[in-house]
């Protein structure tokens, strides 16, 4: 292991990767009972989507380890599930087409072919390496600002409010009170230096839900959306069968339009969505060299465009890199062995998913607002003085706010660009904008229009 992944070179060992792998798996299991309940709205079975989720998630995360070797773990993504349960398949269905999910797949399917042309082509890479330094931090501090958000919202600690937008939920809620307890056992284990912090905090967490609920505090209501916090294993332990290879073509063949705008859809948000993640965790865990690149971004491009297309053969929604990696990296990860660990528990969920499931979100709380506050730290590196470089300025600004107001980081992504690029051609600096951000200003100014019309 030490020969293979590097650990001493990267300055880690092997109890420390561990740890980070289990951490990074904890922080991310939710996807294991979110993405089937979300697909299923397709018309998918959901037994079958888990275990396609978890089979993909595990396949695509042992593909970072070994071949990019970065502590990064892929799953099917949020947001990306949501656009290809909501947006795609259930108007489809409305519209009278038999099982629309296999078009959706195709779709997905086709995206990860077109990520791989572009990894291949070394375009995915100069994206990662020719962003600017202000914005990059900015993009890493927006990721930090939008997983705390994900993670209040997760406790129901912020909720949607009509006349506000947001408020905050009820304090005296089980979720509520666990989830602040479990961030300062966290705080308290890392000032100790206590190895596994973030990880003990989870476990603490749920343990003490498991406790209200047997003391009848936390009261399981699931017309209401609270389950059990013990797992159940009335269900049994096998595995369902993955819907393999489950795509239609037929359709395409009359809605050529129509499919390329699906398409590129999967294909923008996954692209952005994935920069803005190895950018984010990968400056976190001070992986990038000292020129602000990252060393084998292509590798690491490669191994999420094989995801994804592993995932649309084996019937789940794009397998893209998750940003709650970062929780791992904030443990001490810094290799693929960190990867490996949270890749083989994905395998091992699919024997004691009773188990894994029973995590509720609000136990993961503690652990993304952490891994929030420790991104945000990244702030520190920016440059806010107005009078030097207006465009670094106010793109990296606009990255930081516009990813937790729009709950999507593709979209703090796109306004930090535009704003960039243009900042640049008004200010009288257009040769400072290289190739990399003039395509992606108009992949951009592409995506505004599709927005708008």
């Amino acid at each position: 292991m030490e020969k293979f992944f590097k650990l001493k070179e990267n300055g880690t060992d092997v109890r420390t990767e561990v740890t980070a792998g289990v951490t990074t798996f904890l922080a991310m299991v939710y996807i294991l009972a979110v993405n089937p309940n979300i697909l299923s709205a397709s018309g998918m079975n959901s037994a079958a989507v888990f275990t396609a989720t978890a089979v993909s998630a595990g396949f695509a995360t042992l593909i970072m380890a070994f071949y990019a070797n970065y502590p990064v773990a892929l799953a099917s993504g949020m947001g990306l599930n949501a656009y290809f349960a909501f947006s795609v398949c259930v108007p489809m269905a409305k519209a009278g087409i038999q099982d629309p999910w296999k078009i959706a797949l195709a779709a997905v399917l086709c995206e990860g072919i077109i990520f791989i042309l572009l990894s291949l082509t070394q375009f995915r890479e100069k994206l990662v390496n020719d962003i600017p330094m202000n914005l990059k931090y900015g993009i890493t501090s927006g990721i930090g600002l939008f997983i705390v958000i994900v993670g209040l919202k997760g406790a129901g600690i912020v909720i949607g409010d009509q006349s506000t937008l947001v408020t905050m939920g009820k304090v005296g809620s089980p979720e509520f009170v666990l989830a602040m307890i479990g961030l300062i056992i966290i705080a308290v284990l890392h000032h100790y230096r206590v190895k596994g912090d973030i990880l003990i905090g989870i476990l603490a967490t749920w343990i003490l839900g498991i406790i209200a609920q047997g003391a009848g505090w936390y009261k399981v209501d699931i017309d209401a959306g609270v389950y059990s916090l013990i797992p159940s294993f009335a269900g049994g332990f096998l595995p369902a069968k993955m819907n393999l290879f489950a795509f239609d073509f037929d359709w395409i063949g009359t809605h050529v339009m129509d499919f390329v705008v699906i398409v590129f859809s999967f294909l923008f948000v996954d692209i952005f969505d994935t920069a803005g993640t190895l950018i984010g965790v990968a400056s976190k865990g001070n992986l990038l060299d000292e020129n602000g690149k990252l060393p084998r971004a292509k590798q690491a491009l490669l191994s999420d465009a094989i995801g994804t297309v592993a995932g649309a053969c084996m019937g789940t929604s794009t397998v893209t890199s998750y940003v709650e990696s970062s929780a791992g990296v904030a443990s001490g990860g810094r290799t693929g062995l960190t990867s490996l660990t949270t890749g083989v528990l994905f395998f091992v969920s699919l024997l004691l998913s009773p188990i894994f499931l029973a995590i509720p979100s609000f136990a993961t709380t503690p652990a993304l607002l952490w891994v929030g506050l420790l991104m945000l730290s990244s702030v520190k590196n920016m440059v806010f003085d107005t009078d030097t470089d207006l465009a670094d300025v106010v793109s990296g600004f606009m990255a930081i706010v516009m990813m937790p107001f729009t709950y999507s980081i593709a979209n703090g992504i796109m306004f930090g660009m535009l704003s960039w690029v243009l900042l640049k051609l008004l200010t009288g600096k257009a040769k400072e904008i290289n190739g990399i951000m003039w395509i992606c200003f108009f992949l951009f100014v592409a995506r505004i229009i599709t927005l708008v019309v």
